[in-house]
């Protein structure tokens, strides 16, 4: 690599450099993962530094191996500003709306290649001016790195894939000494995870592993640090090493007692095309005139392959899917014995701890998680199966984060790589000149962007992102084959802002299913990577078994349609192993499905509309914060209302419908529970919530009642309430809309039961009609109607005025609906419905109290205050723009947890909220 600047001695730049500046270095929150555990530096190595005269911020994190305890013993300062720092250093990417301008960051930016997912996160870089380091451009004047985790990748790697390797075989028949050995995050250290495999060794030279196996062989691509990790481990196994060339003897006649190792360099498979002899230095200048003979030459003769070797774009792959075919079939000349169980072919396991999706190993096209770490790769279907360890095909390992499961060693290990470096990145913040900057190239070759520019040697990211750009545009218009595909159910008025959302990655392709096509067709007629469909889901055995068809095509469904269908929907979606996403509550009948769609690995996502979902993520942010601080949540309410503006609340029920009347309205006879002052408080159903609105004069300006809302009391364990004396999760509504609900209540409107005189075969009626038959059972006068109602209403004027403002006293015609609710429901929605050009309104109010340790207490108002607009409604856009970024959570990998689930961990709710607000949704947080 040209070097543009001299090398400097780390050295020469020590005592001078704090009497010209006033050094401060932040170690930030890592919030990428739940498993990100590992922090830039230790406790100890923050000591180090701190006595050496830089003062450190150590952002407080629960999650992090080394608390936060340990770093203020340590003489760190533990806070959540880190502004006054001029230099932030973590491990993985700092999440956009968290960058603080003009400052130096340094974590693995993942963007030097131009990578599409991580450019909105260079553009942010660019634009505040900030002064990027990556870890991974980090290089001596060899070219090898000096700062990173592959030594732990390897070790990690390695205990994996044994733990692995047990599992597949016992799922073949066979239990082996290798089902002793668990996950590396299962260990305290690495020494404990190698003290396991010592004792495994043991067993191994027993012969206690089957015969079938024959000797088993390990081969280890690369001689870095990731493979000097992986054999570190290995070698604690009754180990014999040989050469590559040798493997083929060892299979036939090797010993079964031991297991044998064989490190593969690229000279032992990669041949010129033209029969010339290898050459290190001709394939860095020629790679297009070698091939890979591995697939012939040592796959055949592997058991288990270790794949920790840097690839070159442009150099052979390892294996490609044609090798895997022709690897991947039963082996002829194998032999068993009758009854024994059998093996399908050699090639049991494959670690891929380089991670590098689409890269040397060309079947590898998707990284495993932590908590999900294998998959078996068939290749006749080129597909992987999660959850089934006897399917066909070969076992694979890919982790891109396998460090994290032995977090402290790998804090220690890289921090030691950092110290030397820090005082110089520190430096990059007192430099107005990019190469006059005094540091050495190590870290100024390291550094992508400064001061709003791309750094000279990584201008070449503008050219490639350009390339890449043009190069989907011409995908799309070619039709090629997008990256992820979404299936919509449903094309009512949330679907709006959740296709635009998902739209705007021109590597989605969505897919808009509903029984309406003309609302389908119109909404995907907007975006160049929409289609609709017709679909009436549950209408039938053809719609089943094309919604079936639909659900194994694409990567998700976001079912927008009613609750009830939810169940139906997700139990396709288990069949086929594809995640799901709805803005619904989570039925029991969903929640019953919850082991089901574990084991098949996915995950159902509910409750992420506005209330439930919103609110879910603001209670999560204000219950962690305050207790990361020391506090104790004493009352929790949370309000939530969908409503028009107040201009267009002009009516007896100061309400429009934006959604099911029907739901509205039948939602009035639910139960509810909640805790006020220490006591659970039932209401029962069948009407009482009406008793229980009461005026809510929290927001100034705004009119308000509230009643509770279904059962509060679970939240205590979601939310961690258990110190407080108040929970209560309620709606609001513009005051006067209690009074109007219990007046139809009181006349019999809220009757879903069947009605002989509204069945559709009965003789037309008038309301008049229908409230006497209602209320009197007879035909008596409109004056005795009213009297009636009177003493109904406990003489009770303003409900008559309603009734009659209604219409439901005039000779008005009743579509026959076949019950009371249902024929009310058409009246409203033809009188109150919201129209265009009508602007409504959503409030979210969270109201907390909180006790502090020092006895004080504090009562915090959180609010979302949103008005809809000629796009969108309020409502459809709060509640479709957090479905839609939950779903695309999951199609980026960021949702650890499998099941049914809702967002009420923080790993689901923060990065939600991030996007939120980078949608300008202003959620506002005051002391009351």
């Amino acid at each position: 690599m040209l070097r543009k600047w001299p090398f400097v001695s780390n050295r020469t730049m020590a005592s001078a450099l704090y009497n010209s500046y006033d050094f401060v270095l932040a170690i930030a929150r890592e919030e990428s993962s739940v498993w990100e555990r590992r922090a830039p530096f230790s406790p100890l190595q923050v000591q180090q530094m701190v006595r050496s005269g830089i003062r450190v911020i150590v952002q407080p994190s629960t999650r992090r191996a080394y608390t936060t305890q340990e770093y203020k013993q340590a003489g760190a300062i533990i806070q959540d500003d880190i502004s006054e720092a001029s230099a932030i250093v973590g491990i993985k990417s700092i999440p956009i709306d968290h960058l603080i301008a003009d400052k130096t960051y340094t974590f693995f930016s993942h963007t030097i290649k131009a990578q599409p997912a991580n450019m909105p996160l260079l553009d942010a870089i660019l634009q505040k001016r900030i002064r990027l380091v990556d870890y991974e451009k980090m290089v001596n004047l060899e070219g090898r790195r000096v700062v990173a985790f592959g030594k732990y990748a390897g070790t990690t790697g390695m205990i994996n894939i044994l733990h692995g390797i047990g599992l597949r075989l016992l799922a073949f028949g066979h239990h082996t000494p290798f089902m002793h050995i668990g996950t590396a995050h299962n260990y305290p250290n690495s020494s404990a995870a190698k003290a396991a495999i010592a004792s495994v060794a043991r067993e191994i030279e027993y012969g206690l592993l089957p015969e079938i196996l024959g000797p088993m062989t390990f081969v280890f691509t690369g001689r870095g640090n990731v493979s000097q990790g992986a054999q570190e481990v290995f070698k604690h196994l009754p180990v014999e090493m040989v050469d590559p060339a040798e493997l083929e003897n060892v299979v036939k006649t090797g010993d079964t007692r031991r297991v044998y190792g064989a490190i593969v360099r690229r000279r032992d498979y990669l041949v010129r095309k033209d029969g010339a002899e290898y050459d290190k230095e001709d394939l860095k200048r020629n790679p297009d005139m070698y091939e890979s003979n591995f697939a012939r030459k040592i796959a055949p003769f592997t058991s288990v392959l270790i794949n920790g070797m840097y690839w070159d774009v442009r150099a052979p792959r390892l294996l490609m899917n044609a090798d895997a075919r022709r690897l991947l079939v039963s082996d002829p000349n194998r032999k068993f014995s009758p009854g024994e169980p059998t093996l399908p072919h050699r090639l049991l396991a494959i670690c891929d701890i380089s991670a590098d999706i689409g890269g040397s190993i060309e079947f590898m096209t998707e990284c495993t998680t932590i908590d999900d770490p294998f998959v078996v790769y068939n290749a006749t279907t080129n597909k992987n199966i999660r959850g089934d360890m006897s399917a066909d095909g070969v076992l694979v390992s890919s982790i891109d984060n396998m460090p994290a499961q032995l977090p402290r060693e790998a804090t220690d290990f890289f921090g030691s790589q950092l110290s030397p470096y820090i005082e110089e990145i520190l430096r990059l913040g007192g430099s107005r000149e990019f190469r006059n900057a005094p540091v050495s190239c190590v870290v100024k070759d390291a550094v992508i962007a400064y001061n709003g520019f791309l750094a000279p040697n990584y201008e070449y990211i503008a050219d490639l992102r350009r390339e890449n750009e043009t190069a989907n545009e011409s995908e799309i218009m070619a039709g090629g084959a997008p990256k992820q595909k979404v299936l919509i159910l449903g094309s009512g008025h949330v679907s709006g802002p959740v296709v635009e959302y998902l739209a705007r990655d021109p590597d989605r392709h969505l897919t808009i299913a509903s029984a309406v096509l003309s609302e389908a067709s119109d909404l995907a007629s907007k975006y160049s990577n929409a289609r609709p469909i017709y679909l009436a889901v549950d209408s039938g055995r053809e719609a089943n078994e094309q919604l079936e068809k639909l659900i194994e095509q694409h990567d998700v469904v976001i079912s927008l349609l009613p609750n009830v269908l939810h169940p139906h929907v997700a139990q396709m979606c288990i069949r086929h192993k594809t995640n799901m996403v709805t803005a619904s509550y989570s039925s029991e009948m969903m929640k019953k499905l919850n082991e089901e769609a574990k084991s098949a690995g996915i995950t159902i996502l509910n409750e992420v509309g506005l209330d439930p979902g919103i609110d879910h993520l603001l209670a999560i942010e204000c219950v962690s914060e305050a207790k990361r601080n020391g506090g104790e949540i004493v009352s929790f309410e949370s309000w939530c209302g969908g409503l028009p503006a107040p201009e267009y609340c002009d009516n007896p029920l100061r309400y429009k419908f934006t959604w099911s009347p029907r739901t509205v309205l039948h939602n009035m006879k639910n139960a509810a529970k909640y805790i006020r002052n220490g006591q659970v408080v039932d209401v029962q159903p069948g009407g009482w919530l009406l008793r229980c609105v009461q005026p809510m004069d929290i927001v100034p300006g705004f009119s308000l009642e509230g009643y509770p809302n279904r059962d509060s009391t679970i939240y205590v364990e979601k939310y961690g309430l258990e110190t407080a004396h108040t929970i209560l999760r309620g709606t609001l509504r513009y005051k006067g809309f209690g009074s109007a609900l219990d007046t139809l209540f009181q006349s019999g409107l809220l009757s879903g039961e069947k009605h002989p005189l509204l069945q559709p075969d009965a003789k037309s009626l008038t309301w008049l009609q229908l409230m006497r038959a209602l209320v009197a059972e007879t035909d008596v006068s409109a004056s005795e109607l009213k009297s009636r109602l009177f003493d109904r209403f406990e003489r009770n004027h303003e409900k008559l005025e309603i009734l009659e403002q209604l219409g439901l006293l005039s000779n008005e015609p009743v579509h026959l609906n076949g019950s009371p609710l249902d024929a009310l429901c058409s009246l409203l929605t033809s009188k109150y419905d919201s129209v265009k050009g009508e602007r409504d309104l959503c409030l979210l109010l969270l109201l907390v109290g909180i006790k502090w340790k020092d006895g004080s207490t504090e009562k915090r108002r959180i609010s979302l205050i949103e008005y809809g607009n000629d796009k969108f409604t309020a409502m459809a856009k709060l509640v479709g723009l957090p479905t839609a970024m939950a779903a695309e959570m999951i199609l980026e990998g960021d949702v650890m947890q499998k099941g049914v689930v809702e967002p009420i961990f923080e790993d689901i709710a923060r990065p939600l909220l991030r996007k939120l607000r980078g949608e300008r949704l202003k959620f506002e947080s005051k002391k009351i």
